[in-house]
């Protein structure tokens, strides 16, 4: 599908684009045509069979009429309608003169667009725009049809929106827009956001994805990562699911970012630096080469721009075989001609052996513009399972970074703290033992961490309630184990600056 063929949508509502998306979306709305009326209609297991790019379970619960199994057939699962179903539940003349319909036959009509309902973390009731066939369970091998496809909401674009801090801001870029996920997000708490894509019908569907989900429109802006950014712009927020799959060549857009290795996720972190207001928040989704004889966090770490506090989290590790099959299945190639498969194969490992790349990192980073003479820079592996969102979790690991860095071990030991939420005590040891060989606090909440201390540490968190200073404490705990206070008070703080940096421990101004 070109881009002239997509559902038109002019700059101003008196052409009416802007004036039929609006009707489009209240007769989806008025059908229950949402994420809790999709799952209301067919089910969990229907509903989870969608992501999973199956669609047989969903067109079994949707054989009757019903204004919303008939809209579920016509934009979730592309099949095509009567169209005198669809003159009851939608503006049928309308749509089909602005591209959103065609006539298919003598008497069905079908959609030119996936439209998937989508909520809001607030409860809104968005719809993500995409290219057919791309609305469930992500590109389902269409991108060996296509090179320029645009995908729709999928594991990833869900999970950096999840990680993304959301404060109000006044500028917000979205680079690699796609079908405008990040950009729909941005536009609740940015006054300005900016979105760019390499693609240009990436930015149509962008734009037809804001106006469906009655969102303001963005300032859509063609080009390669900040190619379109005028040198004196700078944004409160940046973000990006980037094309970052490392392959031998650029065949399809959506993934592959047409530079060697690694290099297109190393230069967007690298020039993220300039463009960021100071307190700013630059995050993203990558992935990176484990080189042999290299240190992969050293790697990341040289990426980091001036200036910027950074914390990157490895979510994942594949070996290349696993790597290649992931993205040559991604793209269907799996289901074409074997041999054609085994060459492109073969590319692909040529490729690592070339750089000497044995691994391939997946992951998060995240940049904060700072003042600090002394920027910090956290690199870690924390492959477990978390709790989405993570927005202000990340936004509290800075606050936290900023406090320590503002209190030496003294100041440290004068504050107040409090336990986080919902963390519990583990003992660890052998049956009947008198005292455990360790003890763990662990999280609940946020990144599920989990930590080992000792017996004062435990004791110490175990007493954080804000009321008393953590001098006093260890004072009280140094009386009732019969230790040197001054002895505890020198050899405590660095255990209490781990518990504050992972989240286990509130500062209380």
């Amino acid at each position: 599908m070109s881009t002239s063929s997509l559902p038109a949508l002019p700059a101003t509502p008196a052409s009416g684009g802007a004036e039929v998306a609006a009707r489009l979306r209240d007769a989806l709305l008025g059908a229950s045509f949402t994420a809790d009326g999709l799952l209301e209609l067919l089910g969990a297991p229907a509903y989870a069979a969608l992501a999973r790019s199956e669609t047989v379970p969903a067109l079994r619960a949707t054989r009757g009429d019903t204004p919303l199994e008939v809209l579920v057939r016509l934009f979730l699962l592309q099949q095509p309608v009567p169209h005198a179903r669809v003159e009851g539940v939608l503006p049928l003349d309308a749509l089909v003169e602005s591209g959103w319909l065609v006539r298919a036959g003598a008497d069905e009509v079908a959609a030119t667009v996936d439209v998937r309902p989508y909520g809001g973390p607030g409860g809104e009731d968005w719809f993500i725009v995409s290219d057919l066939g791309c609305a469930v369970g992500g590109a389902g091998g269409i991108g060996s049809r296509d090179e320029g496809v645009v995908l729709g909401v999928g594991g990833a674009s869900t999970t950096l929106a999840g990680i993304t801090v959301r404060t109000p801001v006044s500028s917000a870029l979205d680079l690699g827009t796609g079908s405008g996920v990040q950009a729909l997000h941005a536009a609740r708490h940015a006054t300005r956001v900016t979105a760019t894509d390499l693609n240009p019908r990436a930015l149509h569907i962008t734009a037809l994805t804001l106006a469906l989900s009655g969102a303001p429109a963005a300032d859509l802006r063609e080009g390669s990562l900040f190619e379109p950014v005028r040198d004196d712009e700078t944004y409160d927020l940046i973000v990006s699911n980037p094309p970052f799959v490392i392959s031998p060549g650029a065949r399809l857009t959506y993934r592959d970012g047409g530079m060697g290795g690694d290099d297109l996720c190393r230069s967007l972190v690298q020039g993220a630096g300039v463009r960021l207001n100071e307190g700013g928040f630059a995050q993203f989704l990558a992935n990176w080469q484990h080189v042999e004889g290299e240190d992969w966090q050293d790697r990341l770490r040289s990426w980091v721009p001036r200036g910027c506090d950074a914390w990157i989290v490895q979510r994942e590790v594949q070996d290349v075989t696993q790597y290649a099959e992931l993205w040559l299945r991604d793209a269907g190639d799996h289901r074409g001609d074997p041999a054609e498969y085994q060459a492109r194969y073969d590319a692909w490992l040529d490729e690592f052996e070339a750089r000497k790349v044995r691994a391939v990192g997946f992951g998060w980073i995240t940049l904060r513009k700072t003042a600090a003479a002394e920027p910090s820079i956290t690199v870690e592996e924390w492959p477990h399972p978390v709790e989405q969102p993570l927005g202000d979790t990340v936004r509290a690991h800075f606050d936290r970074l900023d406090y320590l860095r503002a209190h030496d071990d003294a100041a440290l030991l004068e504050g107040h703290f409090r336990l986080a939420g919902e963390v519990v005590q583990e003992q660890v040891g052998l049956p009947g033992a008198e005292d455990p060989e360790h003890v763990v606090l662990r999280q609940n909440r946020g990144m599920r961490r989990a930590t080992k201390v000792d017996t004062v540490g435990a004791g110490f968190a175990g007493v954080c309630d804000g009321s008393l200073s953590a001098g006093r404490i260890l004072d009280a705990i140094a009386q009732l184990v019969g230790e040197d206070p001054v002895l505890l008070r020198d050899r405590t703080p660095a255990q209490i600056r781990l518990l504050v940096e992972q989240g286990f421990l509130v500062p209380v101004e």
